[in-house]
């Protein structure tokens, strides 16, 4: 008789506990929920970028204040028309309404970041130059001079 036991004496593997599957998941699950950033707005205009031949990104996107321009999406063709219109956050709004809209924004941003804010024009590629002009022109008057268009990339 041996000392240590013969070769006939197995040990089992213990089988893998699944108790703190559920606190890895819901932890997956929280974290996720913590860090996905969804829509501010929903888009109640129709806007195909138009293609650019040099595309520059936009540093901060905290900063930018975005104003979409273009024809109104079927669910409110019957109530707005098909002439272009000017969004700003979840509404749709006149250029007398941009001054207001360009203070609001000022009002949410620190002292500091102000002087950084930048207007980003979201226009559909088929919308008249006026009333982006007109747009343009309401900005000048509410002092937000930096301006951005949005583009997409050629090819694309």
């Amino acid at each position: 008789m041996s000392k240590f036991g013969g070769s006939n004496n197995k040990k089992e593997v213990p089988a893998v506990t699944s108790s703190s599957l559920s606190d890895i998941v819901f932890m997956l699950l929280f974290f996720f929920m913590v860090t996905t950033q969804l829509r501010e707005t929903e888009n109640k205009v129709i806007v195909k970028l138009p293609e650019a031949s040099e595309v520059a990104k936009l540093e901060r996107k905290d900063l930018a204040s975005y104003i979409n321009i273009g024809t109104p999406t079927k669910t409110y063709q019957a109530t707005y028309g098909t002439d272009a219109r000017i969004q700003l956050n979840d509404s749709f709004k006149t250029t007398a309404d941009i001054r207001d809209f360009i203070a609001a924004e000022r009002d949410a941003m620190s002292e500091a970041d102000r002087s950084f804010m930048t207007v980003d024009i979201r226009a559909d590629e088929d919308v008249r130059m006026g009333i982006v002009s007109d747009v343009k022109q309401e900005l000048r008057r509410c002092s937000a001079l930096k301006i951005m268009y949005s583009a997409r990339k050629p090819g694309k």
